[in-house]
Formats: C-alpha cells, structure tokens, sequence
C-alpha cells in the first residue's frame, strides 16, 4: 500500500511539474521573446547606429513666481513643481517622467526622461522665457531602455522582477521533469552540468 500511495505521489508531482512548465512557458512566452531579442539588440547596438533622431526645439514663456526664490546658499526653493510639469504636458505634449528640477540665479532646468526620450527644458528667471528640446529615438532605443529599466518606472521595474521570477520558475520546473524521465535523468543531468561549466570556461577563457 505504501508503494501505491508513493507511486500516486510521483505521479503527481510529475504532472504538476509538467502542467506549471507548459503553462508557465506560455504566459511568460512574450516577455522571454522581447528579453531574447533585446539582448540581440543591446549586444550589437552597432546595427542600429543610423536610428534617426527627431529633436525639436521650441520656446515660450512662462510666470517667474513659478521659479521660486533663492537662498543664501544659491538654491532655489518653492519651484512650482506640479505647474511647471502640467503646464509642459499640455502644452508641448512633454512625456516621461520628471527627472530633474533645479535653479540658480540666472537659469532654472526642467528635465523629462523615458524609454527612448529625452525633454530638456532652460527657463530664464528674470524674464520666464525659456527653450524646450525633445528628443525622440527610435524602437531600437526604446525597447534597449526597456530591457534595461532605464527611465521606465517603478512599475515597469516591478514587471522586470516578475518576468526574471517566471523565468527561474519556467527553468526550475523544466528542470525537474527530468527526474522523472529515469531513462534521460543521467544524460539530462550531465548535459545541464555540462552546460554550466562550458559557460563558466568560456567566461573564463573569452572575457578579458
């Protein structure tokens, strides 16, 4: 009887393993899929180096009381934050997320960045004219920053983790199925060893 009930066991464990790794395989498929083509992009960025840059320029003007006032110190404080960033938003259609805010006596920067973009604004403080510049890159860059996590968010970076976290489950469970395969389990195992150890010594041997 405890033969049988052990038997069910193995059977079990065999058929959850084999039903996570399928499913698994194919919730995570998309996101391997971009992992694996942007690492091909990233590795030979050299291909992509012709990517068209669009950049425009523009100016306007907005109220210096948004600017704040400096301190002793030559900081400035009480920048209107959120006005500045509404008002370029809508505006100019500025995207990304805020990266810089800061001031002296002569000139205050405003900075966006995302995944492929860049907004970089200079506002006078005497007068509140200031000059925009966005920069577009293309897919290529986007998808590179992506792969990355550059300027991409919090959310985005919550998505990477979750992605490596299927990754190591889709290979874990690929991994044991093979323990359940007795005729393949010795070979299996001496090629995932195998494998290991080709990666480390080529490390060792190719990478200066």
């Amino acid at each position: 009887m405890t033969y049988f009930k052990g038997l069910l066991n193995v059977k079990a464990l065999h058929a959850l393993a084999r039903w996570l790794h399928i499913y698994l395989s194919m919730v995570s498929f998309a996101i391997l899929l971009f992992f694996a083509v942007t690492g091909l992009t990233l590795n030979h960025a050299d291909w992509f180096h012709n990517e068209a840059l669009a950049a425009d320029i523009e100016t306007g003007v907005v109220p210096t009381e948004w600017l704040g006032k400096l301190d002793e110190n030559g900081v400035r404080h009480q920048m209107a934050t959120n006005k500045l960033e509404d008002f370029f938003r809508q505006k100019h259609g500025v995207k990304g997320a805020l990266s810089d805010l800061s001031g002296d006596a002569y000139e205050c920067l405003v900075g966006f960045k995302g995944p492929g973009y860049g907004a970089s604004i200079f506002i006078d403080v005497s007068s509140g004219a200031y000059e925009l510049e966005q920069s577009q890159l293309g897919v290529i860059a986007i998808i590179n920053d992506l792969h990355k996590g550059r300027d991409s968010g919090p959310a985005w970076s919550l998505i990477i983790d979750a992605s490596a976290i299927l990754m190591c489950l889709v290979s874990l469970t690929g991994l044991g199925l093979i323990f359940f395969l007795k005729r393949r389990r010795r070979g299996g195992l001496m090629l995932a060893i195998g494998g290991g150890l080709a990666s480390y010594l080529l490390y060792c041997l190719l990478v200066p």
